[in-house]
């Protein structure tokens, strides 16, 4: 099936190298950072899992929480992450989802048949506490993700949220966002009293 943003995130039961889950009982009232791997014991994938790991302060301030998937066994999971911490000098928490039968990765379309029938691609499902998916990222198996750009697409979607705004192209926290052109100047005066600069009317532009 394919996943789009905004559509609900489907539920799943799993074993996880810590326990079992239900996926949406899992988030609770948290956003998820929801992320595939082809397989155990692979080079790029030891690396993401080691820096998901090493961020773990930094997306609990977000309040996210990260679980990984592969297409192995709980117990392949539990040896592989003891290279991940030797290797990566970290201590990996975070849940890795056992997913031998492929069932969880066909659910979310991981599987591309034109790169591998039985490993997933490096997927990236960001999802909110309602659990809907925000935002969706698709990477092919030779290239390691952008763990910057998930942090800051994090930050863009939690702001948007609380502030209702929107950011331009190579926007990082502290920079000018951009008003909606659905908020109407009046509205705009009311909700960013500090004032805002129009370049175009419908590209406004304000500091928070």
């Amino acid at each position: 099936m394919s996943i789009r943003i905004g559509d609900i995130t489907p539920d799943f039961t799993a074993e996880t190298t810590n326990g079992p889950i239900q996926f949406h009982d899992w988030i609770g009232d948290q956003w998820a950072f929801f992320f595939s791997h082809p397989a155990d014991f692979t080079p790029v994938c030891t690396t993401e899992m080691g820096r998901t790991a090493q961020l773990a302060e930094q997306f609990a301030e977000r309040n996210v929480k990260p679980i990984g998937l592969s297409t192995d066994s709980v117990d392949e999971h539990n040896k592989w992450i003891e290279d991940v911490n030797d290797t990566q000098n970290t201590v990996l928490k975070f849940p890795i989802v056992a997913d031998a039968d492929l069932k969880i990765a066909k659910m979310y379309d991981m599987i591309h048949p034109n790169e591998s029938e039985t490993a997933a691609v490096r997927s990236v499902f960001i999802i909110d506490p309602n659990k809907k998916v925000r935002l969706t990222l698709t990477y092919p198996m030779n290239v390691g993700r952008n763990f910057d750009e998930i942090l800051r697409v994090i930050d863009a979607l939690q702001l948007g949220d609380s502030k209702k705004i929107a950011t331009p192209a190579d926007w990082v926290p502290g920079q000018d966002v951009i008003i909606p052109p659905s908020v109407s100047d009046a509205d705009a005066q009311k909700a960013f009293p500090q004032g805002f600069t129009t370049l175009r009317p419908y590209l406004r532009t304000v500091k928070l």
